[in-house]
Formats: structure tokens, C-alpha cells, sequence
């Protein structure tokens, strides 16, 4: 018998409104459409407030180091108006010196602007050989696994046994202090960090479909781990490496502190300067508070851009 609804041979009725025919005709939405991985992070980074004020404060604290020759009016080592500073007193702000002096006579703002480049240079430095370093341990123990990467891993064990500013200390008092030593140190202390966060991510996509595609189609290990597995377990490194910034600008202000920094006098840095500071808390408290507020924020700018990149690149943060 013809089917009800019309004779033999006749087309069949459209699929009424709202069947899976009719939907996947409909245009996908902008946001829905399938883009890269940082094209998508980017996306959602621009909609997220954290995001721009960590990359608002990262920017300028990067700019300030940079520009500092130009943005200070005094240079760094000048101490021409120690005659002007007593015991008990240090000469506040004024028409030529924006925030004042320092207790060495010393113009408190270029102080502040040139140990922002201090800052910038060490805690930059001192991640990459951070990274550098745990990415090649990470890199050998999830390729290779088995022997290779227990050996690899019970190195990396070690070193977080040891707190790291504990190990820091430990590297910089061992080579002497100088701003070496702090990069080394503060460097040496972010190793195992990178190597098992790298490991990880390498060892979830050892399974990944694509990978175990590109082995069966007889791909070298060698090629399959750098241009597949490798690729795709970066992410989180460059997430973590934005964060361990803002830990090692602390860190360089930490080692300085306890005078492990550079021990050349008239290089500029922050926690030197809330060494100097020490003795005039209770008559000119400034001195401490405005490079502890500098070290604190900037940590902040690193720290909230950080985590609004970690969210924007996890798929169970996406919206």
C-alpha cells in the first residue's frame, strides 16, 4: 500500500521545525564555531576583568623597567644630597624630588624605577633557566618513561623535598652573593615545578588517538614526541612559567633582603631598599611601605593575569 499521505513515489513531508535535519542547517553561532586553542583563550581573556588588570599592571611594570632611563630624572647611584638627610629625618617629597630621599640621600623615585628593572631581569631570567631546565627533565621522563623516568623523577623528588626559597638560599650563599647567584638560585628552585607539571601533561597524551595514530603509521618516537605530543603539552607550562613570575619577583626581593642580592651599593632594588628602611620605621615609614607595596603589586599583576590564562586554556573553565 502507498504510504497515507500521498501516492507511490511521492516525496515525503519536510521534517516539521526543530528535528536534527532541520537544526544542522541552522548557522552555528560565532562564539560555537570550532577555533584554535589560544584564538579561544584570547577570546575569553578580552571578557575577563582579572585578566585585564593583571595584563594592565604586567604592562606597566614592564614599560617602567624598560623606559627607565627615561622616565627617571636622576641616575641610580646618586647620592648628592646625602648632606640634606639626618638620623632622625629624611627630606619628603618635593618639587625636585617627586616622592623625596632615601636614607643614603639617594632620589626615592629613580630607586623605585630602576629596581623595577632590576626585578624584571632577574625574575625573567631566573624562570627561563627555571623552565629551560625542568622542561628538558619533564621532556626526557613523559617521552621515554619506564627506567628513564623514575630516575628522572626521584632527582625531581629530591629537589622538592628542600623548600624552595630554603634551596635558593642554599645555591645563592653557596656561589656568592651577586645577581647571578639570585637568577641561579631562584632558577634552580622552580626545576622540579616545571619538570613534573611538563611530565604530566606528556604522559595524558601518550594515550591521545592522534598519537597513537602517527605510531601505527610507523612515525619515530622522536618525531612523534616533538612534533605531536610536545606541542600539545605546552599550555600549561607557559601558563605556570606567567605565574612562577610573580613568585620569583618575591624571591629576588626575599634573597636581597637577606643580603644575597647584589652587593654592589648603588644598584637599585627593592628589597635592599626595605633593608635600608629598617632602622627609620618609626620616623619616615614610606621608605619601606612604597617598595613593599611596588613588590606587592606587581606579584598581583603577574598572579591575577596568570590565573585568567590558566582558566581561559582549561575546557572545564570555558563557558
Amino acid at each position: 500500500m502507498p504510504p497515507a499521505g500521498g501516492p507511490p513515489g511521492a516525496p515525503e513531508d519536510d521534517p516539521p521545525a526543530g528535528t536534527p535535519a532541520e537544526l544542522a542547517l541552522e548557522p552555528v553561532a560565532e562564539d560555537e564555531r570550532g577555533t584554535s586553542l589560544w584564538r579561544g583563550a584570547w577570546r575569553r581573556l578580552r571578557r575577563d576583568p582579572g585578566a585585564i588588570a593583571g595584563a594592565v599592571i604586567v604592562l606597566v611594570f614592564a614599560l617602567v623597567a624598560l623606559l627607565a632611563p627615561l622616565i627617571a630624572p636622576y641616575a641610580p647611584a646618586g647620592a648628592q644630597w646625602a648632606n640634606q638627610v639626618t638620623p632622625s629625618s629624611v627630606p619628603g617629597p618635593s618639587d625636585e624630588h617627586l616622592l623625596g630621599l632615601d636614607s643614603f640621600g639617594s632620589d626615592l623615585f629613580t630607586q623605585l624605577v630602576y629596581g623595577a628593572r632590576q626585578s624584571l631581569v632577574i625574575g625573567v631570567v631566573s624562570t627561563v633557566i627555571g623552565l629551560g631546565f625542568g622542561a628538558a627533565l619533564g621532556l626526557l621522563a613523559g617521552a621515554f618513561g619506564g627506567a628513564v623516568d623514575v630516575a628522572v623523577m626521584r632527582v625531581v623528588d629530591i629537589m622538592l623535598s628542600i623548600p624552595s626559597l630554603l634551596l635558593a638560599v642554599s645555591v645563592a650563599a653557596v656561589i656568592g652573593p651577586s645577581p647571578t647567584a639570585l637568577m641561579i638560585a631562584i632558577g634552580a628552585a622552580q626545576v622540579p615545578i616545571f619538570a613534573r607539571l611538563l611530565r604530566g601533561s606528556m604522559l595524558g597524551q601518550r594515550s591521545s588517538d592522534y598519537v597513537l595514530a602517527a605510531s601505527s603509521l610507523g612515525l619515530r618516537r622522536r618525531r612523534v614526541v616533538m612534533s605531536h605530543m610536545l606541542p600539545n603539552s605546552l599550555s600549561p607550562v607557559i601558563v605556570q612559567g606567567t605565574l612562577t613570575l610573580a613568585t620569583a619577583i618575591i624571591e629576588v626581593a626575599a634573597l636581597s633582603y637577606l643580603g644575597l642580592g647584589d652587593p654592589n651599593p648603588t644598584v637599585a632594588e627593592w628589597g635592599r631598599m626595605l633593608v635600608r628602611a629598617q632602622d627609620r620605621l618609626a620616623t619616615d615609614p614610606h621608605l619601606a611601605v612604597l617598595p613593599g607595596v611596588c613588590i606587592a603589586v606587581t606579584a598581583l599583576g603577574f598572579t591575577l593575569f596568570g590565573e585568567a590564562l590558566r582558566e581561559s586554556l582549561d575546557p572545564t573553565f570555558r563557558r
